[in-house]
């Protein structure tokens, strides 16, 4: 995937680097409270109290800012779903998927802006859009990889032709934690906490029923 191009082609100095970091989270917080399409470079160089001509040393245009922050949203993401645990049938696999779904929670609430617009393909064009969706399956994959991996070592031949079904109910079960984080991330007076643990055991009964 592109974007970002000045900044990621050549070697920043520290100056660079910072006024790179301010235009990436004066970018983030335009996003988060104006939408996509109400953005505009002014907005961007104004909150990052810098010039248009500084910005466009580093960006094409405002497409090419929020590629980049896609891309760290999306490296983020890529990390988490390295980490989804093997979740076995006892209390610590519980407890360590619990972790996961925490961590998940922190990923999206650091990157919520830019998945929200991610979800809306007419805003972002079919590349961005079907780069947001590779890591959704990836994630699908994982956390039915994680979810069923000990009940297959313990009856490989019971689970067999099962992977689909459990490719299938992951991605369920994602679409659920994704839009529950998308109203956390709206600021509705959900209890974080009690929603961490309610997820985690909505997660742990699709695969381990008593």
């Amino acid at each position: 995937m592109g974007g970002g191009a000045p900044a990621q082609d050549r070697e920043l100095r520290a100056q660079g680097r910072q006024t790179v970091q301010r235009l990436l989270e004066a970018g983030l917080a335009e996003f988060y409270e104006r939408g996509f399409q109400a953005v505009r470079v002014d907005d961007v160089v104004r909150r990052a109290n810098t010039s248009h001509g500084t910005f466009y040393l580093y960006f094409k245009n405002k497409d090419d800012l929020f590629k980049a922050l896609l891309r760290d949203a999306l490296h983020d993401m890529d990390a988490i779903t390295d980490a989804f645990p093997q979740v076995t049938r006892n209390k610590a696999g519980r407890a360590a998927l619990r972790q996961w779904v925490d961590s998940f929670c922190e990923t999206y609430g650091a990157h919520a802006a830019v998945i929200g617009i991610l979800s809306q393909a007419e805003l972002v064009g079919e590349e961005v859009w079907g780069d947001g969706l590779q890591v959704l399956y990836k994630l699908a994959k994982a956390m039915a990889r994680g979810m069923t991996a000990a009940s297959d070592a313990q009856s490989p031949d019971g689970q067999a032709g099962l992977a689909e079904q459990a490719e299938l109910t992951a991605f369920a079960l994602l679409m659920m934690l994704e839009r529950v984080n998308y109203l956390l991330s709206e600021e509705i007076p959900l209890p974080r906490e009690d929603m961490v643990d309610r997820l985690t055991a909505i997660i742990y009964a699709a695969f381990h029923s008593p």
